[in-house]
């Protein structure tokens, strides 16, 4: 795309988003307008899968802190159980997953529960993660889990505070035209296996909050096979491997490609743009 942008015309921008797994560099990017007057986003993620986006679920992080007060274990009267306080909110949450709608979860865990056994805990915390397809949702059942906080502090007369302890990431928006457009050019290129866009959200990712601002594809390479794991040892290995190499040359030739188009063919970004304006998700 460098050697011939000063014949076609038009701005090509390499951005490199650190912090993608739990502190949000895309958002806060997209925060700081660096996606405003962009175009159109691309990328290709690693995998052990070629295809052309997915989408993802909205995230929600909550830490709950609970207060007491300390006391020794023999004389448990005189104290109040932040470890009590917390137990009883994971118990009360446990059971409020059954009645979320499908695709949402709830995961948690209790960070701190106190550092002597014979000591009534007098602070205690717990981290959770809401999920759902929506940044709507996912608060709503973060409200229904403070209802549990709530109650929980009243039963153990302590009391809680709650903060963000991690980036909230928003759903990911998808454009079917750039994705048509990634399968044509993965087919150019001889990759075969292309999965079409997975409508079935599982992960959550960054880049949700870029194609909020603009047209944005996320798509896949496959550069190790379907045994080994996201964020592994192998995984990592396989991105320096041959495979890896070569997934990387193509996966940014695909959306070199891509790039070409949109800049040569106007009417082909135009179609990109209207998808995205129209809300199409």
């Amino acid at each position: 795309m460098k050697s011939v942008i000063d014949e076609i015309g038009g701005i090509v921008r390499v951005v490199g988003t650190p912090g993608e797994e739990n502190f949000g560099g895309k958002v806060k990017m997209s925060e700081a307008g660096v996606f405003d007057d962009v175009d159109a986003a691309l990328m290709v993620h690693p995998s052990t899968e070629n295809g052309v986006g997915s989408r993802s679920l909205a995230i929600l992080p909550i830490k709950y802190e609970f207060f007491g007060k300390n006391a020794h274990g023999c004389r448990p009267q005189e104290g109040h159980s932040a470890l009590d306080a917390a137990i009883s909110t994971y118990t009360q949450i446990s059971m409020l997953r059954q009645f979320v709608t499908p695709g949402s979860y709830i995961h948690g865990i209790i960070r701190d529960g106190g550092l002597a056994a014979n000591v009534i805990p007098a602070y205690a915390s717990m981290e959770y993660y809401f999920r759902a397809t929506t940044m709507a949702y996912c608060k709503e059942i973060a409200a229904r889990a403070e209802d549990c906080v709530k109650g929980s502090c009243t039963a153990s007369q302590t009391t809680y505070k709650t903060s963000m302890y991690e980036c909230p990431y928003e759903d990911t928006k998808i454009n079917y035209t750039l994705a048509d457009m990634l399968t044509e050019k993965y087919k150019e290129l001889g990759v075969e296996q292309i999965n079409p866009v997975d409508e079935v959200p599982c992960g959550s990712t960054d880049v949700g909050s870029v194609s909020y601002v603009c047209p944005t594809i996320q798509g896949t390479i496959k550069i190790a096979d379907c045994s080994v794991a996201g964020h592994s040892k192998e995984m990592a290995a396989a991105t320096i491997s041959e495979d890896g190499k070569a997934g990387l040359v193509t996966a940014a030739t695909a959306i070199a490609l891509i790039g070409l188009d949109l800049i040569t063919e106007p009417e082909k970004l135009e179609k990109v743009k209207k998808e995205f304006k129209e809300g199409t998700c």
